[in-house]
């Protein structure tokens, strides 16, 4: 049997469904409809790892920063969120929640920053650890170029997948064995208009399986689900992927090769079957 450390983060359930056939992409406005004010609505989702039954994420502030001399605090506008604690293990294969709203004076977006607390954790077997976020990396700051929004009907929508495998380190700073865990988050933004999907099943669920999706030295990762086996991996960039697949409990690994992904489509793979 081989011995895997699973780092799981998924993240908060669907709260709308987006119909985007006829969308107008950031990049394709022009100048005066990106200079209008616009409403704003960013979802939140999570880029797994298979560590931890549960990880808990305080997150206190969304701010975007808008090009623009005349606004006041830089340029920085705070969204409409719910501050607080979010299970971001509870939004995977694809489910994504309603973070924020608001409205913003134009849609010149350069960046985002996300404030987070100091109520961290993870639950792991049954225990609680918490997560220890250093004062440099209470904000999280991305920058965003065109593709990593879009505007549909006067609205700025993007994605931000929070990124758990990469987030959550060893805290080697402790004394003896009883070192922890460290936060030092790592968040991608991507569009549905600028990015692909690779869905498919596993099977059986007691193989416990861990799917990747590899182009080049970019990884993401999916968890298939506990009832059907089935899994989705979102925000990809276009292109060709090897996906490999993981097996547990002394099932066998194996491997498709090239899978190809491109904007605004989801890749259907067959149902995989591993075998011991």
């Amino acid at each position: 049997m081989k011995n895997i450390i699973r780092l799981s983060l998924t993240l908060l359930p669907a709260l709308a469904i987006l119909i985007y056939s006829c969308q107008k992409e950031a990049g394709g406005n022009s100048q005066a409809d990106l200079n209008k004010p616009h409403t704003a609505a960013i979802y939140l989702t999570d880029h797994q790892t298979p560590v931890f039954d549960s990880v808990f994420i305080d997150i206190q502030k969304l701010e975007v920063k808008l090009e623009d001399d005349t606004l006041a605090n830089g340029g920085w506008v705070n969204l409409n969120i719910r501050a607080g604690v979010y299970n971001i293990l509870r939004f995977r294969n694809g489910i994504d929640t309603l973070f924020a709203t608001g409205t913003l004076p134009n849609a010149r977006i350069k960046k985002i920053r996300l404030t987070l607390g100091t109520q961290n954790s993870a639950m792991k077997n049954g225990q609680s650890f918490p997560l220890q976020v250093k004062d440099e990396d209470r904000q999280v700051v991305a920058n965003l170029e065109s593709s990593n929004f879009e505007i549909n009907n006067g609205q700025v929508l993007f994605w931000i997948d929070f990124d758990a495998s990469r987030s959550i380190q060893v805290d080697n700073s402790g004394s003896g064995n009883n070192n922890g865990y460290r936060l030092k988050s790592h968040i991608k933004i991507f569009t549905r208009s600028h990015s692909g999907r690779i869905e498919g099943r596993v099977l059986p669920r007691a193989a416990d399986a861990i799917v990747m999706a590899i182009n080049g030295t970019d990884t993401a990762m999916a968890v298939p689900d506990d009832d059907d086996g089935e899994f989705k991996i979102v925000g990809l960039n276009a292109g060709t992927y090897r996906v490999f697949i993981d097996g547990q409990n002394n099932y066998n690994d194996t491997t498709i090769s090239n899978v190809i992904v491109r904007n605004r489509e989801d890749t259907h793979l067959p149902t995989v079957i591993l075998h011991q």
